[in-house]
């Protein structure tokens, strides 16, 4: 530990058991989303709320991961070129998502997008009829996908950190050896952590390089693995050799605001 950082670090090691816990109920949330995890949407307007209802129809509709995380990055820009008063945010979040099958090939079709969006919102109801609502609420996706292109100056194709944070992993797991490497769930980890931080608008905030190895190193603090071979580096940290401007502050900063968009999420209730 750098001798300089006290206070970061001892901000870590304070979270770190309830990051752990929080990474636990995370994954279980996953896993029961569509059958047993209810989340009311009405009247909850929070950045964190609308992310989650994204990810949420995400699921629903079998979208990749990608496409959900783009989604959200949209999402949250689009939040930060226009006031989201005025807007109807689930509206935008559900375009979003369609915008996001279309920016990464994923067939998402605006009928499911409008079904699924719709029923998530109003939970136990019928597939929409085509009637005036279907149309009325299609001509909205429609023109808010207009708005939002317009809004983000036509680049919807963000550079996401997910390349940055594969292309680590593999260098990582052949410093480790494979046999090493299989004993943590360091990847699979990262990759939640990853997902976890677009719920927060905080994920615009940095390179999406860094983001990557803020991921890997906080999932690394959290099992507390060690990387091998930096002993012969001249005690050089592992993430300096793929950044090497990368400062110890900056990567303590991104990792606490990853911890950071756990606290921001509300209490759920089983049906």
């Amino acid at each position: 530990m750098n001798p300089s950082e006290p206070n970061s670090a001892e901000t870590l090691s304070s979270k770190m058991k309830d990051v752990i816990d929080v990474l636990a109920m995370q994954r279980e949330k996953r896993n029961t989303l569509q059958k047993s995890i209810t989340i009311d949407y009405s009247g909850a307007n929070d950045t964190f709320t609308v992310s989650r209802f994204i990810f949420e129809c995400g699921y629903k509709l079998e979208a990749h991961p990608l496409t959900i995380a783009t989604a959200a990055i949209l999402y949250h820009r689009f939040i930060r070129e226009a006031s989201s008063s005025g807007y109807d945010n689930y509206l935008i979040a559900s375009t979003c998502l369609y915008l996001g099958g279309k920016v990464k090939d994923d067939s998402l079709k605006i009928r499911d997008v409008m079904n699924v969006a719709y029923n998530t919102l109003h939970r136990g109801s019928q597939p929409l009829e085509l009637g005036d609502q279907y149309w009325s609420m299609r001509d909205a996706i429609v023109q808010a996908e207009l708005l939002i292109m317009r809004m983000l100056k036509f680049q919807v194709s963000p550079d996401h950190p997910h390349r940055y944070l594969l292309h680590y992993l593999r260098s990582l797991q052949a410093w480790f050896g494979e046999e090493e490497w299989s004993k943590y769930p360091v990847a699979k980890t990262s990759m939640s952590l990853l997902q976890d931080f677009h719920h927060s608008p905080s994920v615009l905030d940095y390179p999406p390089n860094l983001t990557a190895i803020a991921c890997i190193n906080l999932s690394l603090q959290i099992y507390g693995v060690v990387v091998p071979l930096m002993d012969e580096c001249d005690q050089q940290p592992w993430f300096n050799v793929f950044c090497k401007d990368l400062t110890r502050d900056k990567l303590w900063e991104i990792m606490e605001k990853i911890m950071a968009a756990y606290d921001e999420e509300p209490e759920t209730r089983d049906n």
